[in-house]
C-alpha cells in the first residue's frame, strides 16, 4: 500500500501560525522533504527547526535556478521543468515503500508555492493531501495595522515579475493591491504604482511575522532590489457603515 505525500502549509514564517494539523504532522514525520536555494538552509526548513523527530530523514530539494536566468529565457522554465520531475521520482519511488512523507511549505502550498509543480505530477498517481495555512500576503497586511479591504473592494494579487503594461493595468483596476515577486523588478514596480496613482499608499513590508519584519512606506524605501520576503501592500478606501 502506497504512503501518502503530504503538503504542509507552514504559514508566513511564525511557528506560531502554524495550523494545529500542520505542527501535529510536522512533529511526527518520518520523512520530510523541502525546497531552498544551493548553499542555503532553506526558510520553510528554518520555520521548523527544533520540531522535527530525532530520526526523521530530510530531503533537501535544491533549485537549479533562482534568479540567475531571466524568467522569460526558455532555459529557465527547462531546468526548472526537469528539477520538479526528478523531486516527483523520488518522492513518488519512497511512497511506493508504503512510506509517508511531509513537504515543508512556506506560506500555503496551493499559493503561488513550489508545492503545486509537485502536487501536479503526483495527483493521481500516489495519495496526495494537502494542508492549507495562512498566507505571507495575509501576515503582510496584518503587520500594517490596517484592514486591507472595506466594503465591496476589490483586491488584486500582482506579481512583480509581469510585463509593466499588465501590471499597471491590474494595479489602475484594483481598490486594494497586494505585489509580490519584487526583487529586481523594484524600479518597474514603482513606475506602475506611480502610474496607477497608487504609489502614495504602496506599504512595504519586509519579512512578515518573522523576527526580522520591517513594515515601511515603500516611498521612503532606497535602492533598486528587495530581499524574497518582500510584499507591498495598498489597502483599499471603500464603502464603511
Amino acid at each position: 500500500m502506497s504512503g501518502t505525500i503530504y503538503g504542509v502549509g507552514l504559514g508566513p514564517g511564525d511557528p506560531d501560525l502554524m495550523s494545529v494539523r500542520a505542527d501535529r504532522l510536522v512533529r511526527n514525520a518520518r520523512h520530510v522533504a523541502f525546497f531552498r536555494k544551493e548553499g542555503r538552509a532553506g526558510r520553510a526548513r528554518k520555520i521548523v527547526d527544533g520540531m522535527l523527530h530525532e530520526t526523521a530523514t530530510e530531503f533537501a530539494m535544491e533549485y537549479p535556478v533562482t534568479t540567475e536566468i531571466p524568467v522569460s529565457d526558455p532555459r529557465y522554465n527547462e531546468a526548472l521543468s526537469g528539477f520538479y520531475a526528478d523531486c516527483t521520482t523520488q518522492l513518488r519511488d519512497l511512497a511506493g515503500t508504503g512510506e509517508d512523507i511531509v513537504v515543508l511549505c512556506e506560506g500555503d502550498p496551493f499559493f503561488y508555492g513550489s508545492f503545486m509543480h509537485l502536487y501536479s505530477r503526483l495527483h493521481g498517481v500516489v495519495p496526495v493531501t494537502v494542508i492549507p495555512a495562512i498566507t505571507g500576503m495575509s501576515a503582510a497586511w496584518t503587520a500594517t495595522g490596517a484592514p486591507i479591504t472595506w466594503g465591496d473592494d476589490i483586491l488584486s494579487t500582482v506579481m512583480g515579475t509581469l510585463e509593466e503594461e499588465a501590471l499597471t493595468s491590474a494595479m489602475k483596476a484594483a481598490d486594494a493591491l497586494i505585489v509580490m515577486k519584487i526583487g529586481r523588478n523594484l524600479p518597474k514596480v514603482r513606475r506602475a504604482l506611480a502610474a496607477s496613482g497608487k504609489a502614495d499608499r504602496a506599504v512595504l513590508v519586509e519579512y512578515a511575522s518573522m523576527s526580522d519584519q520591517t513594515i515601511r512606506p515603500l516611498a521612503e524605501v532606497n535602492g533598486e532590489t528587495l530581499p524574497y520576503f518582500s510584499i507591498i501592500v495598498v489597502h483599499g478606501q471603500g464603502r464603511r457603515p
